[in-house]
Formats: C-alpha cells, sequence, structure tokens
C-alpha cells in the first residue's frame, strides 16, 4: 500500500496561518477530496489531537468529513504496535535524546510515534511540517525528537504540505 499519512501539523498551520477556511475554501475542498479518494488518511490519534485542543473552523470541518474518510485507528493493529515500541525502543537507545524524549513520545495521544509506525508497515509517506534537527549528536541531546530525523531510521520518507499539494495536483 503507499499513500500519506497527514501529521496535525499540516492541518492546523495553513487553517491559522495561510489557508484559513473564508480565504482559501478551495484548499480545504481538494484535501477533503484527497482524503476520500484514500490518497491520504488522517489517523484517529491525529483526528483527536485536532478535536481535543481546538473548537474552530478546523475541527468543525474534520467533524464534516470524518464519517466520509473512515478514520483508522492503527493503534490496535499489532504490527504498527510492534513497530510503535521500536520507535520508541530508537528513541531510548540511539544516543541522541534525552529521557524526557521518550517520555513525552511515549505520552498517551502523541501522534508522532503512530505516523511513522504506520508509514513503516504499510509504505506511506508523512506530510508533515517538521524540518529535521540537522545536528543530531550523542554530544548534544535533544529532547524534542523531529519526525523526519526518527523516520529516516526506520526509512520511512517525509515530504512537506507544499509537496503533498503538488504530488495531489492541488490547484489555488
Amino acid at each position: 500500500m503507499s499513500g500519506y499519512l497527514l501529521d496535525a501539523n499540516v492541518l492546523i498551520t495553513p487553517h491559522k496561518q495561510y489557508y484559513p477556511f473564508d480565504f482559501a475554501p478551495s484548499f480545504w475542498e481538494q484535501l477533503a477530496n484527497v482524503l476520500r479518494r484514500k490518497d491520504a488518511t488522517i489517523l484517529r490519534v491525529v483526528s483527536k489531537e485536532i478535536l481535543n485542543k481546538m473548537n474552530d473552523f478546523l475541527s468543525e470541518w474534520l467533524k464534516e468529513i470524518k464519517e466520509d474518510i473512515k478514520i483508522p485507528s492503527v493503534e490496535r493493529n499489532q504490527k504498527v504496535h510492534d513497530n510503535y515500541a521500536l520507535v520508541l525502543q530508537h528513541i531510548q537507545t540511539c544516543g541522541f535524546y534525552t529521557n524526557t524524549a521518550l517520555l513525552n513520545w511515549a505520552r498517551d495521544g502523541v501522534a508522532d510515534p503512530w505516523l511513522i509506525a504506520t508509514a513503516m508497515d504499510n509504505g506511506y509517506k508523512i506530510v508533515t511540517n517538521e524540518q529535521p534537527s540537522g545536528n543530531l549528536s550523542s554530544k548534544n541531546l535533544q529532547s524534542n525528537p523531529k519526525i523526519p530525523d526518527v523516520a529516516k531510521h526506520f526509512h520511512v520518507q517525509c515530504i512537506s504540505l507544499f509537496d503533498f499539494m503538488r504530488a495531489m495536483n492541488f490547484r489555488m
């Protein structure tokens, strides 16, 4: 299987900064269509992050399309669950992250390790606004792992929202 997994920040940032619903409704219509076609997926843990933290147009949009796009709960998939454990083990043992980093990623409701674990199992690319830290070192331990850094270790590709929009032929 191939496709794309959307990180919460590729929904929240456009909504708040450059594609608000009143200014760029075509972005949201195109994104909904991509999700309906199953070319991209929003995991339940990402959906919960948005619905629990926000009470605005974005959460209303997600509620409206939620039934059409069938948001998967991957936490119950054994292979994904095993991959999730591998992701957390990497954070713990690679020598680049603090114990706080592991605790943060292991918290209930944190989508980042689930995105990587799901992508590992399904061949998805992760669409995220996060940038690699670029300076991973055992001398400069990080407390905030970045999806692209950890995903790279597991041969999972990450792309930007704009690259995703180009791949899906969005037109503004």
